[in-house]
This record gives C-alpha cells, structure tokens and sequence, in this order.
C-alpha cells in the first residue's frame, strides 16, 4: 500500500506556543500554501482519503479536492494538555523539564506523550491495513508529529533526526507499507 501523508499547512499562531490539539486556524497564506499542496498532489489517484478532525487538516483536504475525507481522531496532533495554548517559556509546570529531557516517554500534564501519539497512530495504520487492499493508494491530510512517527517507522529515520528536519508545513510524504 503506497501511503501519501500530507502535513497541513502554516498556522496562526504564534513561534513558540503548544497548539497541539487545539483548534487553530490557519495562516493568511493558506490558499497560496494549500495551491501548491493540491499542485503537487495533481498526479496521485486516491483509493481512500482520511484526515485529522482539526480544522487545519479538513481545510486543506477540502481545498484540495477531498470534500468528505474520512475523518479519524487517531490522526490528530500530539495533546498537550495542559500546556495548550501557552509559550513554552512561559509554562510553569516543573514537569516541563521532564519533558524536555524526555519528550519522547514523558507526557505532558494533562495531556500525552509522543509514544501515545505513535500509538494510536500505530492503530490507526492497522486498521488501515486490515480494510486496504495492498496496491491502493492513501491519502492522510495530518499533522507534524504524524509524519515524524512514520517517517521513524517506515523511511528509517531516528526521532533525533527527523525532529532536527522536522516536515515543514505543506509537507507531502510518500511512504510505501
């Protein structure tokens, strides 16, 4: 099964701040940013179209041509918590330093952990697979901690160094599994 993983585009909200699970909007650049993602996407042929209920990722789906993709929470952001809608530096928890030395195993107060994350992505894929014939192609309009699980998973790559090069906004990841 070939699996296109799309990262939603830029959002307003300020360099900084745990957005996470929050409903945030996007940037005043997002048609621009979203018509080059629907360029790039012109030469894939969608057997199955699913995306993160947030807003940000049924926008771009939208955008793109993808009116009623099938909605799965399992897709979401990581949840901060809560952390949500703070500045790093300006949170308080003396959890947070646990965290930064551990985001991987460490949850966020109130909220979860990157393993957590990977796991429900982690179901989400074998469910997946379970109703996917293997030569179909999916789409999946999703978040950055999304692409970084898969890229660990399927391209090879450490968590070290796929948050160092983090998928920008806009990102299309295609995966084979």
């Amino acid at each position: 099964m070939k699996l296109v993983l799309i990262r939603h585009t830029s959002v307003a909200v300020p360099k900084g701040v745990c957005y996470g699970q929050s409903d945030v909007d996007t940037t005043e650049t997002f048609a621009e940013e979203a018509a080059d993602v629907k360029k790039r996407l012109a030469g894939y042929s969608f057997d199955r179209v699913y995306a993160s209920p947030l807003s940000r990722c049924m926008k771009l789906a939208r955008f793109c041509g993808y009116d009623r993709p099938t909605v799965d929470p399992r897709l979401m952001e990581i949840n901060f918590g809560e952390w949500e809608m703070k500045r790093f530096d300006e949170i308080s928890d003396p959890r947070l330093q646990e965290w930064f030395d551990d985001y991987i195993n460490v949850r966020a107060t109130g909220g979860e952990s990157s393993v957590d994350q990977r796991r429900r992505f982690e179901s989400f894929l074998h469910d997946l697979k379970a109703e996917a014939d293997e030569d179909e192609t999916v789409a999946v309009f999703t978040h950055g901690g999304i692409l970084i699980h898969a890229l660990v998973m399927f391209a090879g790559q450490s968590y070290k160094d796929t948050l160092a090069s983090h998928p920008p906004y806009g990102a299309i990841i295609e995966l084979d599994i």
